[in-house]
């Protein structure tokens, strides 16, 4: 039985939920780093608290996507874990820039450590079965469309949410300096918002997505439905024991097209997580002229705290940074409206390796942005004055954003026809080890590479992304992708 073609809005509304996620992402990407050091936490040791993000991908996609393979009620199949992801997301988004406020009881670094992990683990379950959902949903001739759509929604969110906190700051008036130990107020109520957001995006794509029945999804798929009640009726019956043997014998037998793109995924994901770290410091050092001694929690403590004007030009970098990464999202939203036509055209692994290379050479011209003459731009919503650097950075973006683009996508694209069909969300969780493994690895050398090597200059640590990032560009072409034009 042929899988019926799917309307433009059906396409959009199963991937709609994913606009809410990515605000609290980009919100995650944005401020994390910034809320963890106003809470307390030094500049080499950032990327050990970052950690916590791969590692919650780490344990609960393949858990998620596995539990979703066999989940069928009256709700759905996929649909249960976003919506349960989503509850609990929105309300640790709602806590992480308040962990200051319970310091009685236990210390705010250790709180809000704690709740970015319950939050970035609620973000997987909720995020991780819209791939899955895609592929269930979508036929394989609308798949570069599906995956695209889901794209350009999870930038629009991008977008919105990069650029929250410098709109509070600059067109609400809210404060963007932080005090000892507390968030800055613009960053508390983009969290706020955003949370709001997140948790309506994914009720709009709950209840307005019928997901197939059991019997309809195997026939679709050309499996045999008696078949595989079966087989879910014997694997219910195993033990833990068995299961697990079962899951680690699905790692193994994976298919080849996998390992292959984890190699691309490696240099990838290597270069993002040290992006997502270090941008905020990279930015002001390197632009606003902060010196790297700001950034070292003893030389405070002797100084007797941050003065005013350090404190100011923090925040502005940091308000800057949101819209650096509201500017690559954008890029990323007019790129992906072109990239499935580009990918049918000239082949998934050109227009792949192109755009990788693409955000390998924006990371690697960072360095070049350093000129402090202050300027003045409009910006339609409000008007700023910035050091002239601080606009010029914007130029990197365009690489970055097509490189994002391409990430979010073209993996996706080329796996999902090489998934067999009753094991689509196993293989997908699996599949976040690519993603999950070299921000771990990025994680835990990032912060030593910083000051052994570097000495705190994070522009440098930048210039590393942009060579992992050239790396991935080339690891494209060792990876087989037979359906090039589907």
């Amino acid at each position: 039985m042929k899988q019926p073609k799917l309307s433009f809005w059906q396409i959009w509304n199963l991937s709609f939920g994913f606009l809410g996620v990515q605000i609290g992402f980009a919100l995650q990407n944005g401020n994390v780093s910034r809320i963890l050091s106003d809470l307390g936490a030094d500049l080499s040791s950032l990327s050990l608290f970052w950690l916590a993000a791969p590692i919650m991908g780490l344990l609960v996609q393949p858990i998620v996507g596995a539990a979703s393979d066999r989940t069928w009620n009256k709700l759905g199949r996929r649909l249960p874990f976003m919506l349960g992801g989503a509850v609990i997301a929105a309300a640790a988004m709602v806590l992480l820039p308040n962990s200051s406020m319970v310091v009685a009881f236990i210390p705010p670094m250790l709180f809000g450590l704690l709740i970015f992990a319950i939050k970035d683990a609620a973000f997987n379950v909720t995020f991780q079965p819209f791939r899955s959902l895609v592929s269930d949903m979508v036929p394989p001739e609308q798949r570069n469309l599906g995956y695209s759509v889901q794209t350009l929604l999870i930038n629009i969110g991008a977008v919105f949410g990069s650029i929250l906190p410098f709109v509070l700051t600059n067109v609400v008036g809210l404060d963007n300096a932080s005090k000892a130990g507390e968030v800055a107020p613009s960053v508390v109520w983009a969290f706020y918002i955003g949370a709001t957001v997140l948790l309506g995006s994914v009720l709009w794509t709950v209840f307005r997505t019928k997901e197939y029945a059991p019997e309809q999804y195997y026939a679709y798929k050309g499996l045999d439905s008696e078949a595989q009640a079966l087989a879910e009726q014997v694997r219910k019956a195993r033990s833990l024991g068995e299961k697990l043997t079962d899951f680690w014998q699905t790692m193994l037998s994976m298919p080849k097209i996998m390992r292959q793109l984890a190699l691309v995924q490696f240099f990838s994901w290597f270069a993002l997580f040290i992006m997502w770290t270090y941008f905020p410091a990279a930015i002001a050092q390197n632009t606003w002229g902060v010196g790297v001694e700001w950034y070292n929690g003893d030389y405070i403590n002797q100084m007797g705290g941050v003065p005013a004007h350090i404190a100011a030009a923090k925040g502005a970098a940091g308000d800057w940074v949101g819209i650096l990464y509201a500017g690559y999202s954008l890029f990323a939203v007019l790129f992906s409206l072109v990239m499935a036509k580009l990918a049918n055209l000239f082949g998934r692994k050109f227009v792949y390796s192109m755009a990788l290379l693409a955000g390998g050479a924006g990371y690697l011209s960072f360095v070049l942005f350093t000129d402090p003459t202050m300027t003045h731009v409009n910006l339609l919503i409000t008007q700023v004055e910035i050091p002239k650097g601080a606009l010029g950075l914007m130029l990197p973006m365009v690489g970055v954003g097509i490189a994002w683009a391409a990430i979010l996508a073209m993996p996706y694209a080329i796996l999902a026809g090489a998934l067999p069909p009753e094991k689509t969300g196993v293989y997908m969780g699996i599949f976040n080890f690519t993603i999950a493994a070299p921000q771990i690895i990025s994680g835990l050398i990032a912060g030593w590479i910083l000051g052994s090597v570097f000495e705190n200059q994070a522009v440098y640590i930048v210039m590393l992304a942009g060579a992992a990032m050239v790396l991935g560009s080339l690891a494209v072409w060792l990876v087989h992708d037979k359906e090039t034009a589907s």
